[in-house]
């Protein structure tokens, strides 16, 4: 595992390190080699660097990614994606899941959740019976 910077960031200061894991097919999402199933990067990154903007240095449409842990809260879900703005801190640890992983061992019995994913279902709580997926031929 190496320490990466964002090329697209190069003009930020790069002042927090955070550790990404990527499951399942995301791990060609990777610049190095990935190991069988995942890959883990660690990058340093500007403050106030968020999700959307990790996701676009990957080149991973944000489409792609099923479900995403940040810090070990759910952050988002296939088709329901509040955490784009979300900003990033020091030391974060981000786990991005393809649309084929199994929900974590760890989480069978309900995982904590992002705010902004907290408060969508708060208030719609319907909305997880009706966000969409991607299309498979």
């Amino acid at each position: 595992m190496r320490l990466e910077s964002f090329p697209r960031l190069a003009e930020g200061v790069f002042n927090m390190k955070i550790d990404v894991w990527l499951y399942g097919v995301l791990s060609l999402y990777a610049s190095e080699k990935a190991e069988k199933g995942f890959a883990s990067v660690q990058f340093e990154l500007p403050e106030g660097t968020k999700v959307g903007e990790l996701l676009k240095t990957l080149n991973m449409p944000t489409e792609e990614r099923g479900i995403t842990f940040i810090n070990g809260n759910l952050s988002a879900l296939p088709g329901l994606q509040p955490d784009l703005d979300q900003e990033l801190t020091d030391g974060d640890r981000i786990s991005f899941f393809d649309h084929r992983s199994m929900w974590p061992f760890q989480y069978r019995h309900g995982a904590a959740m992002a705010s902004g994913l907290n408060q969508i279902l708060n208030t719609d709580p319907e909305t997880i019976m009706h966000h969409k997926q991607k299309d498979e031929d």
